[in-house]
């Protein structure tokens, strides 16, 4: 399979992308940005794109929630959720004291700042591309040391000076595998659903009525967020994540809902969610009577009921 995913080398993105074993079996091209990569799957020209949806730090990646709404249709496949761990990393082992420039991503040294303030205070910080280019100035000498993601000081040869200088030692990144439309993997019992939804904004209550489609079906919402459309103020599309699979009787008859009370409707994907370690982690159980058992179990009766085999 051919993988592009944004780039450039070294960075969280790839480190995320060569957690999935088909990945290290294909190609893998870094994109200048999360719309190339997209686009190079639209146009055929990848099979799939690995790009960032959400920080648990920085919150939601904008532009990928709003080029996935944006053009011809995109599916969502996997999710994939990585520590974000940086180091401080330099040429060869070096004192802290001897520290007096470092280069970082500017997104990298703001979650570094305690650790920064604490044991490089004096050092002087130098703003670069991307984390990758980072570490490729530190090796090349232009600064003392640089923050960066744990591969990339082994893609450049530097040395370590410390690791897990973040100062969220709990922060994640969650990407998504994106490919062109096609049948969803198989439900496995721990899924995903994401969609986003164009609501009827001359109608009160428009948005009650959508989170209602998934409330009385026990359909839990584990995220939602909203990005203005670009037509005008107070526009705006919403995107939702909900446990469960669109195989699933809950919730599909919960999309079928929405798509009669919304103004437009885009299925982005159902797809094995991240396994978490903690059992905390782990989907909240729909109420009783709201469950895919309990769903069929009232079809039925229903359907014994129509045929006259009264219960």
């Amino acid at each position: 399979m051919r993988f592009v995913y944004l780039g450039p080398e070294a960075t969280f993105a790839e480190q995320a992308l060569r957690t999935l074993p088909e990945a290290e079996h294909g190609t893998r091209t870094p994109m200048r940005s999360v719309p190339e990569a997209l686009d190079a799957v639209r146009a055929g020209e990848a099979d799939a794109a690995l790009v960032p949806l959400e920080n648990s730090i920085g919150g939601s990646v904008a532009i990928t929630l709003d080029e996935m709404v944006d053009g011809s249709p995109l599916m969502i496949t996997q999710e994939v959720v990585i520590p974000v761990e940086f180091v401080l990393t330099a040429r060869t082992a070096v004192p802290l004291g001897q520290i007096h420039s470092l280069a970082a991503h500017p997104q990298a040294s703001a979650q570094c700042r305690g650790w920064l303030q604490s044991h490089l205070p004096a050092a002087t910080v130098v703003d670069v591309l991307s984390n990758s280019a980072a570490a490729i100035s530190a090796a090349q000498g232009e600064y003392d040391a640089a923050i960066c993601a744990p591969i990339a000081a082994g893609r450049y040869g530097l040395t370590v000076l410390a690791d897990k200088i973040a100062d969220h030692a709990d922060a994640v990144t969650r990407f998504v595998l994106v490919t062109r439309p096609a049948p969803p993997p198989a439900p496995t019992g721990d899924d995903l659903t994401s969609f986003a939804v164009y609501i009827a904004h001359d109608r009160v209550g428009a948005l009650l009525s959508v989170l209602m489609e998934l409330a009385v079906r026990g359909v839990n919402l584990t995220r939602i967020e909203s990005r203005p459309t670009g037509e005008r103020l107070g526009r705006y599309v919403f995107f939702l994540d909900c446990t469960g699979h669109v195989a699933d009787g809950r919730v599909g008859e919960a999309l079928q809902g929405l798509r009669r009370i919304c103004a437009d409707v885009r299925f982005l994907g159902s797809y094995p969610r991240h396994r978490w370690a903690s059992e905390s982690d782990r989907p909240v159980p729909a109420p009783a009577g709201l469950s895919d058992v309990d769903y069929a179990d009232a079809a039925d009766w229903l359907a014994r009921i129509r045929t006259g085999d009264l219960p």
